[in-house]
Formats: C-alpha cells, sequence, structure tokens
C-alpha cells in the first residue's frame, strides 16, 4: 500500500514515562534458531495480554538455516513480522503460504494446530519479530485461522516529520491497521524516524504497552529516557495518560509499539499450550498425543 503523508499535530497532554529496560536472553528455539526472547515468561502478567516476543536477525545462515519444524499450539495467536528473508509456512488446517521482506503473518491457533516455518533460503539476512498474543477464555476453543499479510497490503502513513508508519494492528491517526481484534484491541505499528524526529500516539491509559528500539535510539523526551537498539522500553500505566512520545536520537531509528487491552484471566501455560486453569493444559496435551488437534 502507497505511502500518505499526514500531518501530526501534538495530541497528548500526558505521554507515559518508562517504567524499566529489558535486555532480553538470548536463545535458540525451533531446530536451533539463535533468538533473543524479549517478552518472557516472568512479564507476561505484566504485559497481559501478551506473553511472548522474540527477535530474531542474523547473516549466518547456520543461525536459521534449521528453521522451526512441526510443532503444536494451542489457546493463542503467533504473530510473524519479518523485515527481511523468506519463510515458507504450513499447517494442519491445510494452510501453506511464503512470508516474504515486510510481510506478515498472523495465526490464530483456537483449539489446536500444528505448522512449520521453514526457511526458504540459504544464504543472506533473516531478520523479524514473532509475537504471541493470548486468545480470551471464549475464544481459546475456536477454529483455528490464518493469514499471510503481504508488505504491499500493510496500511503506511508518513507524518509531515518524515516519520514512516506501517500499522499492522490496530489503528494510527486515523489509519486502520491490517488486523483487527476485539477483546485485546492489539496496537502493532512498526516506525521508521528519521535523525531527531518525533511520533505521538494515543494510547488508552488501561492498555499495557511496550517499545522495543531495533535499530538506531529512541528517547522519551519528556523524561529524557534514552531506550538503545536491542531494548525493551515497558511503559508505564499511569491514570489519566494518554499515549506515547518518542523522538529517534541522532541517527534514522526503528522501533516497534505494541499495546493491547489486558484480558485480566489466569494463564496457565506448558510450551506452546496457553491456557487458563492446569487442567486444561492436560487435556490439550492429552488431545495432541492423540491427535486430537486439526
Amino acid at each position: 500500500m502507497s505511502s500518505t503523508t499526514l500531518n501530526q499535530p501534538r495530541l497528548l497532554s500526558q505521554p507515559r514515562a518508562v517504567e524499566r529496560l529489558v535486555a532480553g536472553q538470548a536463545t535458540s528455539d525451533g531446530a536451533g534458531v539463535k533468538l533473543t526472547r524479549v517478552l518472557t515468561q516472568n512479564l507476561q502478567r505484566r504485559l497481559d495480554p501478551f506473553l511472548m516476543l522474540d527477535a530474531f536477525g542474523s547473516d549466518e545462515a547456520d543461525d536459521y538455516i534449521a528453521g522451526f519444524p512441526d510443532h503444536p499450539h494451542r489457546g493463542f495467536e503467533t504473530v510473524t513480522y519479518m523485515l527481511e528473508g523468506r519463510m515458507r509456512h504450513r499447517d494442519s488446517a491445510g494452510h501453506e503460504g511464503l512470508l516474504g521482506n515486510g510481510g506478515v503473518q498472523w495465526m490464530t491457533a483456537g483449539r489446536g494446530v500444528i505448522h512449520s516455518e521453514l526457511p526458504e533460503q540459504e544464504e543472506g539476512r533473516m531478520e523479524g519479530f514473532q509475537l504471541w498474543l493470548n486468545l480470551p477464555a471464549q475464544d481459546k476453543m475456536r477454529e483455528p485461522w490464518y493469514r499471510d499479510i503481504q508488505t504491499q497490503d500493510i496500511p503506511e502513513f508518513t507524518t509531515d516529520a518524515g516519520v514512516q508508519v506501517r500499522v499492522i494492528a490496530g489503528a494510527s491517526h486515523g489509519v486502520a491497521g491490517a488486523v483487527q481484534r476485539e477483546h485485546t484491541e492489539p496496537l502493532y505499528l512498526d516506525l521508521h524516524l528519521p535523525a531527531g524526529a518525533s511520533f505521538e500516539q494515543a494510547l488508552p491509559d488501561t492498555h499495557n504497552a511496550f517499545v522495543y528500539v531495533y535499530r538506531g535510539a529512541l528517547r522519551f523526551p519528556d523524561t529524557g529516557c534514552l531506550v538503545p537498539a536491542q531494548r525493551m522500553a515497558i511503559l508505564a500505566n499511569q491514570a489519566g495518560s494518554d499515549g506515547v512520545r518518542l523522538t529517534a536520537g541522532d541517527e534514522p531509528t526503528r522501533a516497534i509499539l505494541i499495546a493491547g487491552k489486558p484480558l485480566g484471566e489466569p494463564i496457565a501455560q506448558y510450551g506452546p499450550f496457553v491456557m487458563n486453569t492446569q487442567a486444561e493444559l492436560m487435556q490439550a496435551v492429552r488431545d495432541f498425543q492423540t491427535g486430537r488437534f486439526v
């Protein structure tokens, strides 16, 4: 989708501060894909409805070539945003798609799906993010759903300050994103800021929110807090706050801004299964072992 230019007047009277910075944990997943787990399990309740955020990026094929062979999910959604690279998705519901540069794969596991994510490249850079978004209890056993969103289908706009905004989910400055969700109301923006440029985004004060910087550095001008590359800033939940104000440092900066409405429900997780009770988790394991996933 071609960019449009939008004027961006100052919107906020009480922007949020940064509660803390998170570096993430280097780890591997799948068949040995190297990544950084930025949103870890101990942050799930603080950042409800988000369960996990992985950042991956390497020019070395050995770091990603084995990919993520067949594995199950139940009870949540996965959102994979590919900055660079090519990844093939196949699942037990019969869906298949190729995720390429700038594209998004949005999958609702629901009552259960088995899928694989395997690279379709043997060299070059592979970089992106995978976000896990919880489902409300009433939707955890819904039918699986899947959508590939190609880069040209992600709405974009550019502010008069030159900030390019890709609206993956939710809405920003009147531009609706590619995906909407009723209960969790996720906002997912990819922000490309020229050096020194500022951006404001309105947010309900009830939503949990964070920013992850993957190029350059961001400053929160109202508090002076600096967020360097490869750091997540958890935004403080302040009664009466109306959004977030960001300013790029001395070089072009790229970051994702993610926010959502907390579900406020119990979280019971066992690996790739996320339910509300231990009994539901045990049932999920039994269903997977007996071939009852799609």
